[in-house]
This record gives structure tokens, sequence and C-alpha cells, in this order.
């Protein structure tokens, strides 16, 4: 009977470098853009205290960039919204950091808490709200970097059991909840 181990026949692959994957500098999968909207989410030293709030406007800053891809900051202030739009060609990532948003699609309203997120493919349609009394921080990451955000107009929403619904979306893709609060 042989008794040589694995390590023993092919050596420690940790000695043998040619033999790793290089460590990518920047994600490149939609599981990485996730890993990097938790890490971003979990450092609040680097985010926090940016955040502003602006009861004109919803209030956004651009976090970082990455080869092709954004980071984006929002605050949102009770009452403020979206508006029902879709992303272009960019699949994105939202992350609630804090407070509760509200996501309305044509398939329903969902509360999303703090520490939810939510995975969406390019042509996804959409609007987010604060429709509650307390602010909310997103956090927000586009792959390819957002150069477009189309506004739909509100004809294109439906009544469906007294909640507003998008009734058109440019792609088959669903989104996908990476975290639920």
């Amino acid at each position: 009977m042989n008794s040589d181990s694995d390590l023993q026949i092919a050596g420690d692959i940790l000695e043998v470098p040619h033999l790793l994957q290089a460590q990518r500098e920047h994600p490149a999968t939609v599981a990485e853009f996730v890993g990097l909207a938790r890490s971003v989410a979990a450092d609040r030293a680097q985010w926090e205290h940016l955040v502003e709030y602006d009861a004109t406007t919803r209030w956004y800053h651009r976090l970082r960039t990455g080869p092709g891809y954004e980071v984006w900051l929002l605050s949102w202030v009770p009452g403020q919204g979206s508006g029902l739009h879709d992303h272009g060609l960019s699949s994105g990532v939202l992350t609630v950091l804090d407070g509760t948003l509200t996501e309305r699609t044509e398939r329903g309203t969902r509360a999303l808490g703090a520490g939810a997120q939510r995975v969406f493919a390019p042509g996804y349609v959409h609007e987010v709200v604060n429709d509650t009394l307390e602010p909310a921080i997103s956090l927000h990451v586009y792959f390819p970097g957002l150069t477009e955000m189309p506004m739909l107009p509100q004809s294109q929403l439906r009544s469906t059991g007294g909640t507003p619904m998008a009734c058109a979306r440019r792609s088959g893709a669903e989104p996908v909840d990476a975290v639920t609060a």
C-alpha cells in the first residue's frame, strides 16, 4: 500500500507560484461586485463622513471608480424617490446601508432594510423610494460605469392592488437578492 500523500507527490501548491491564479486587482464577476459592495458597506469610516441630506433633491456622491465600474453613495430623506428608470447598459448592485427603501417593479413592491442587496441586469426597470419617516442611505455599484439612466414616463405605471408598479421591463433578467435584511 502506497502511503504517499498528495502533498508528497505533487508538492505544496503554495510553493509553486506559477500554478496559482493571479489575484485580480478589481472585480470581474457578479459575486465579486457583490463582495465589493459588502466590503465598502462594512467600512463605515470610508463613507459615513461624506453623507449629506438635501431636502430639495436626492444627494449622491461618486465614492470610487475602477476599470469599467463606479461606486455611488446616495442619501434619501423621507419622500424622496428615483422615479421610474433603468440603467441603460449597466448592471448593478444596490445595497441599503441605513434606513429602509422601497423598490417598485412590475412584479410588486419590496421593502429593503439595512443590509439588503439587489443585483440587476442591464435594462431592469424599477423605482426606488424612501417612503418611511427616517432618512436612508444606499450604495450603488454599476458595471460598466453608469452612462445613462433613462427615466420612464409615469404613464408606464399601472395600479395593481393599489400599489404602483412598472408595467415594462427592458430585459428578461430579474434581479436577485444577494442579501436580505
